[in-house]
């Protein structure tokens, strides 16, 4: 990763899990680089705390005005990972019923079921918006606070049963490429992705808001429909990307959105 990479990363373990490492020297304009990474990742508040957390450091050319920037800006309109649900209709069962199996269980744990919500969360927004730095850091977040209160055995069987152990372990794979995780923290992750590190470099590099998100499909005045095809491709090749991890969920979230699109028409 690059200089603003690495400081970003290093910002948001400050800011997040309070992890100190010595932020590397850069330029104004690569200052203002990051902050717009880190906006457009929704990650400006933790960003911003990183930065107080530094600020008694030599910080080479830090716009005195960047923690001010951040904090600016519109917080974003977060799901709530404990009623995120599946695409797939089967495994969205299955994962409705291991909510209420759970709830009334002898031996329930709260933790449990809320981390394989975390997980759930992140991967659908992996799936339909890709990587996003601020879920993944919640996870760990989470784990690091509350990890002991887990029963990764349990767990461990709840994503057999949704077909989401290796999705699970691509996601603790990019937490330990991002925030340097040590895989001992995350024993869901039965095995480390080598694709993790390309992907959240991608994930970063293309972080830049893209308009054309908001639409794949509009109506012309004539009544012919006009697909917005950069965005379609986009979303295929994202499907393409991950369909190894987890090939039901992945085609019937494609397919979810193709026609959530096409009911988005304007008239």
């Amino acid at each position: 990763m690059d200089v603003i990479k690495r400081n970003l990363m290093k910002l948001m373990k400050s800011g997040v899990l309070n992890e100190y490492e010595q932020l590397e020297p850069m330029s104004r304009f690569k200052w203002n680089r990051l902050a717009e990474i880190a906006i457009a990742q929704h990650v400006s508040t933790e960003v911003a705390q990183g930065i107080r957390n530094h600020q008694y450091d030599d910080i080479q050319f830090v716009p005195s005005n960047l923690i001010r920037q951040l904090e600016d800006t519109e917080p974003e309109v977060t799901s709530n990972p404990d009623t995120t649900l599946l695409a797939n209709r089967l495994l969205r069962r299955k994962q409705t019923k291991i909510r209420e199996e759970e709830e009334l269980a002898l031996d329930s744990s709260k933790e449990t079921l809320h981390v394989l919500n975390l997980l759930i969360d992140n991967i659908s927004h992996m799936l339909n918006s890709g990587i996003s730095l601020g879920k993944l850091i919640e996870l760990g977040r989470y784990l690091r606070t509350r990890g002991d209160r887990v029963d990764f055995v349990k767990l461990e069987d709840w994503l057999k049963r949704l077909h989401m152990n290796r999705m699970a372990s691509l996601t603790g794979s990019l937490m330990m490429c991002a925030f340097d995780f040590k895989q001992e923290e995350l024993p869901f992750v039965t095995r480390y992705e080598p694709a993790a590190y390309k992907l959240m470099e991608r994930s970063i590099r293309h972080t830049e808001i893209d308009a054309a998100k908001d639409w794949h499909f509009r109506q012309t005045r004539t009544g012919f429909v006009r697909n917005n095809s950069a965005a379609l491709r986009k979303n295929l090749r994202r499907s393409i990307r991950y369909v190894g991890y987890a090939p039901l969920e992945t085609i019937s979230n494609a397919l979810h959105g193709f026609v959530r699109s096409l009911s988005e028409i304007e008239e």
